[in-house]
């Protein structure tokens, strides 16, 4: 009988259904994949485990851990979400009009629960010690870690879009996670000295809130969501091969997640 029963917990009346509903199945997918590369983020930074940081060594470390930590993040979330694993990508393709707001909200709020979870759980292990998190530079103004923030998020959002979430490059979407994963390493041997590298408004906020160190934190925020939101904008409208209207079955081919979200 118990094997019954557990066919039974995850069939709907049909006995073909998932268990979960597609919105639901996508907030944890977020969740999960967003935990996971936070915490190999972040504690790839972390005093106890790497205090050379600053060194050129130290920082390729770092932008190893980013990008391989994405990938796998973005991998194992891509079937149920899409993959985003980042609020400003969200964003993005909210601005590019392939999800709708309501499903974006969700996994706004996955992607920041997530964060912080992982945070937590890196404190919780690390005995007390607090998130290392971002902060500028000497020298670097918050205009200029504006811009940089930006200028990498726009370069990190137009990969997703022609790798992810544009569906007409056929073969090309095979490799998203690990060239998603590859410029945001490059980019953070780019820009870590100045400000970090962020590009991921939940990556900056977990460490904050459970370190509870904000400054220069909206820089973290507004950089990565310009940036996201004109590449999605640029890349939507510009490079996509625009659908007739008579064919709308053919335009569904070309979403990165299920029709239900449009």
């Amino acid at each position: 009988m118990l094997p019954g029963r557990h066919l039974s917990r995850r069939a709907d009346a049909s006995g073909t259904g998932a268990l979960l509903p597609a919105a639901t199945r996508a907030a944890v997918a977020e969740f999960i994949a967003t935990a996971m590369f936070v915490f190999a983020a972040e504690g790839s930074v972390y005093g106890k485990l790497y205090k050379d940081t600053g060194t050129p060594g130290g920082l390729l470390a770092v932008a190893i851990a980013h990008a391989l930590g994405l990938a796998a993040a973005v991998a194992v979330a891509s079937n149920a979400s899409g993959g985003h694993v980042n609020p400003a990508v969200t964003f993005g393709v909210l601005v590019g009009r392939r999800i709708s707001f309501g499903r974006a909200a969700v996994y706004w709020a996955a992607q920041l629960l997530g964060a912080v979870v992982a945070a937590l759980l890196l404190r919780l292990i690390s005995g007390g010690t607090r998130p290392v998190g971002f902060e500028l530079g000497h020298g670097v103004h918050e205009r200029h870690a504006l811009l940089l923030e930006a200028a990498m998020t726009f370069g990190l959002m137009y990969a997703v879009y022609a790798t992810a979430v544009d569906r007409s490059r056929g073969v090309i979407g095979a490799i998203a996670p690990l060239a998603i994963g590859f410029v945001l390493g490059a980019n953070i041997l780019a820009g870590g000295p100045f400000d970090g590298a962020a590009m991921n408004p939940a990556r900056a906020f977990g460490p904050a809130i459970v370190g509870w160190s904000w400054r220069h934190h909206w820089v973290y925020w507004v950089g990565p969501l310009i940036g996201a939101g004109l590449a999605g904008a640029l890349y939507e409208f510009v490079m996509v091969k625009q659908q007739p209207e008579a064919a709308p079955a053919a335009a569904a081919h070309r979403l990165p997640l299920s029709a239900e979200d449009y």
